[in-house]
Parts: structure tokens; sequence; C-alpha cells
């Protein structure tokens, strides 16, 4: 497998190791109810929890390993039903990927993705190259399937995007949504640049400061 899990954490800030050869932001929109968090438990910690919806915002950090180099994935979740205002524009600044979800068996999160999320993803986001999937969820329900594949399929071609069907519950295609994103993300330069300079950031926060020695006399002779 590509995609190597060494590591995870809890939303507590401060989270994860501090060695990696790249940090990247990532995050997770989408209507309530669809499915994002546990998507997001689901690559966390390969386990499915029953879970309540999320109030406000929260993040996630997960070490990952691919072709050598080491990332951290800082993965950002918030409650769909939620408009944050002036908080909106500080969640998508600076992301590196954005997955897009809606609920294949609710016709209303789709089209919600397509005239809200979408939207407000290009007014919001600062990195222009930033990478886009679409991700329709809950496929072990296909019985009840209000939005087809091909629709989906549609709807991320013109959105310039890649699509994948997944389902958190049997953790079908989860971990390849987020494998697909990293390694777009990866053909970047600017996006890895950018992912660069956030470790170097971190380094140069964590060198002491040398002080020179204080000269007590008032003469040096």
């Amino acid at each position: 497998m590509l995609v190597s899990s060494s590591s995870s954490s809890s939303s507590s800030k401060g989270g994860g190791s501090n060695n990696y050869d790249y940090s990247f932001k990532i995050l997770l929109v989408g209507d309530s109810g669809v499915g994002k968090s546990s998507l997001l438990v689901t690559f966390i910690s390969n386990f499915v929890h029953h879970l309540s919806p999320t109030i406000g915002v929260d993040f996630k950090i997960k070490m990952v390993t691919i072709g050598g180099k080491r990332l951290k994935l800082t993965i950002w979740d918030t409650a769909g039903q939620e408009r944050f205002g002036t908080l909106t524009s500080s969640y998508y600044r600076g992301a590196h990927g954005i997955i897009l979800v809606y609920d294949v068996t609710r016709r209303e999160t789709f089209t919600s993705l397509s005239e809200i999320w979408a939207k407000e993803v290009e007014l919001y986001s600062t990195n222009p190259e930033c990478i886009k999937i679409l991700v329709g969820n809950k496929v072990d329900r296909d019985g009840e399937r209000a939005v087809t594949r091909e629709e989906g399929m549609a709807l991320a071609q013109y959105r310039k995007c890649s699509f994948l069907e997944c389902s958190a519950k049997t953790r079908a295609n989860v971990h390849q949504c987020f494998k697909d994103l990293i390694l777009k993300i990866l053909e970047v330069p600017s996006l890895l640049e950018k992912g660069s300079t956030a470790v170097k950031k971190q380094i140069l926060q964590q060198k002491p400061v040398h002080k020179a020695p204080e000269n007590n006399g008032c003469c040096s002779q």
C-alpha cells in the first residue's frame, strides 16, 4: 500500500510528530449528516464509531509516508449546518486539499454541494492550485440511492476535480480517497513549497535563541 500510517492524534492542538518533510492542510466540506466525520475517523483509526454531528470546527492529525516522504496531515472537519461568518475564510485559508462530500441517498446534499459548497471553496480558498476531490458517501445503501454515479462524475468533470464513491461504514474507498488527494498534492510544485514552508517555520520556532554574552564592564581593554 502506497500510504502507510505511522501515527495519529486526536483533535487536541500540538499533536503529531515533529519529524516530517511536508505539512498539508486538508478540509472536509459538505452538508451536515453526509458522513464527513465518519470518513475522517475511518481514515484516522480504521474503526467506525457512531458519531453525533460535529459542533463547530474540529481537526485531527495523521502522519503518513508516501514515496519515502513523511507527511503531516492536519484534517479539518466542520458541521455542515453551521454558517461560520468570519470563521469561514480562516477555515479555508491555506488549504492544500479539499474533500467535498455528499450523501448518495440524499439529493439535497448533492445540490447544495454544487450550489453552495463548491462556490464557497472558489470564494475563500487562498491556494489557486488547491486539489479538490468530490466524494459520494454511503454507497453501502445503494438501494436508497438518489444520486447516480454518472451525475457525480459529471459534476466532478464540471468542477475539474477527481471523483470517488465510498462508504465510511464498510470502509470502501475511504483510504483511496485520501491517498488520491495526497498524491495529487505532491504533484503540484506550489503546494509542495507551501507545505515545506510550514515545516521550516516550525523548525525555526523550535530553535533556541542564543543571546550574546553580556559585557558587565564599561570598557573592554
